[in-house]
């Protein structure tokens, strides 16, 4: 692939600097001793849930831990001119209930941190299973992630009279590479053109272009770039037919992007001591691996893209609470999880989610309780998209291994029975399975 960077770096990037770097750790070093997570658990009264009067007693326990103001949530209007550009043929505002999970604790590029992660949804017994996966990753040093690379990609075609043209036209879009960067430069200040790869498919050139989209999703930007690249080349190598869409990844899970990453691509993962495993989980690193070796081939069989566990869960609930395009779950949600039991007895979990595309600026995230929520995360704005990837990508690993502990344990049944839909409030049935 051509691109106007060299291997390994991030375009300049046309935003707010990180907060400075600290020392990196590895993600196989133990934390430092007195590890400096401050943030204090969320008040739970199960007797009064849920109500108006322990949701506000959140949202003040939560201001006075963040400093977040949090007016839409509580249940102010949201402008009806802020809908303006996102909507046709505006009615209201859908709500969906917002509940707290965490804390989280992140050893992220900019250092540690730790978070409480909004998650929209209606399924009884989710955030309850996500704070538990926090609060257990959090105990054992927090979660080390980190945002891989970077790149919004389009794949437009062109069409000639035979393979020969399209294997000229092929040495004609690599040579145009700079002029297009020009072309991509003056369309946006933040968006840039940094990579694109031609290939031919018997007399098609498929022309895969990848951009940097600073904090915004940027598929706007991408989509009037590619337009304007694909005008330049199909007039400069006398193209018979030019498509802009054509080979179409948009909001669709496939093979490609799962090899080749878009978006932002990020990495998560955690050790955790047998004694904490035991515990916490109430099982053991062995079976735990055990049951994400089973998982391995039931997705095989499958043909899945998607071999997390619940990872398309996390980011849905926290997607619709943070403005995002929920579309995007079908990319978002492929990767990888693992589990396997380290050297010294404890487990390693991480989680690979080569599609993670999110933005905090743009799009949803500026108005009402999404710029909210995007506020409690510490991710509302220019520079922080990075960060809201880690936390997006710990989070669901906070997910994976607390859903498949449960199924371990045996009370993934009571649990749903005892906080979901089918009986809520009602007593947890008896635990079956491995203690």
């Amino acid at each position: 692939m051509l691109t106007g960077r060299s291997a390994g770096s991030r375009p300049a990037r046309a935003v707010a600097a990180p907060p400075a770097m600290t020392e990196a750790r590895s993600p196989d070093s133990n934390p430092p001793p007195g590890q400096p997570w401050r943030l204090p658990p969320i008040h739970r009264d199960p007797g009064s849930e849920p109500s108006a009067a322990a949701g506000a007693r959140r949202r003040a326990e939560l201001g006075a831990a963040t400093g977040v103001h949090l007016p839409h949530l509580a249940g102010e209007p949201v402008p009806a001119e802020s809908a303006r550009g996102k909507v046709e043929n505006w009615i209201g505002y859908a709500q969906v209930p917002v509940g707290l999970a965490g804390p989280l604790g992140v050893r992220g590029e900019a250092g540690d941190y730790e978070v409480y992660v909004p998650l929209a949804t209606t399924e009884g017994a989710l955030v309850a299973s996500y704070s538990r996966g926090m609060a257990v990753l959090r105990e054992a040093g927090g979660v080390w992630a980190r945002v891989v690379d970077e790149g919004l990609s389009q794949h437009p075609l062109l069409v000639y009279g035979s393979a020969a043209e399209a294997l000229a036209a092929r040495e004609v879009a690599r040579e145009a590479f700079a002029e297009c960067a020009d072309l991509v430069a003056g369309l946006s200040r933040h968006g840039r053109l940094i990579g694109l790869e031609p290939s031919p498919i018997g007399r098609r050139l498929l022309v895969r272009l990848l951009f940097f989209t600073g904090d915004a999703i940027g598929i706007n930007m991408a989509a009037q770039a590619s337009d304007r690249i694909l005008e330049l080349l199909a007039k400069r190598t006398g193209a018979r037919e030019a498509y802009v869409h054509g080979q179409d990844v948009e909001k669709r899970a496939n093979a490609r992007a799962l090899v080749e990453g878009r978006g932002r691509p990020t990495i998560a993962e955690a050790r955790l001591p047998a004694e904490l495993v035991r515990r916490r989980l109430r099982t053991e690193p062995a079976a735990l691996e055990a049951i994400w070796r089973s998982y391995q081939v039931g997705f095989s069989q499958l043909g899945t893209t998607n071999w997390g566990i619940q990872t398309a869960n996390g980011l849905a609930a926290l997607f619709l609470a943070c403005g995002q395009d929920v579309a995007y779950v079908t990319e978002s949600a492929t990767g990888w999880l693992e589990l396997a039991v380290e050297p010294d007895g404890g487990l390693y979990a991480g989680l690979h989610l080569p599609n993670l595309i999110l933005g905090t600026v743009g799009g949803g995230s500026q108005q009402g309780s999404a710029a909210e929520c995007l506020s409690i995360l510490g991710c509302l704005g220019a520079g922080r998209a990075r960060r809201f990837a880690e936390v997006a990508a710990a989070t669901c690993l906070a997910g994976d291994l607390s859903l498949m502990a449960s199924f371990v344990a045996g009370d993934f049944v009571a649990a749903h029975e005892r906080l979901g839909r089918n009986r809520p409030g009602a007593p947890p049935g008896p635990a079956r399975g491995p203690a």
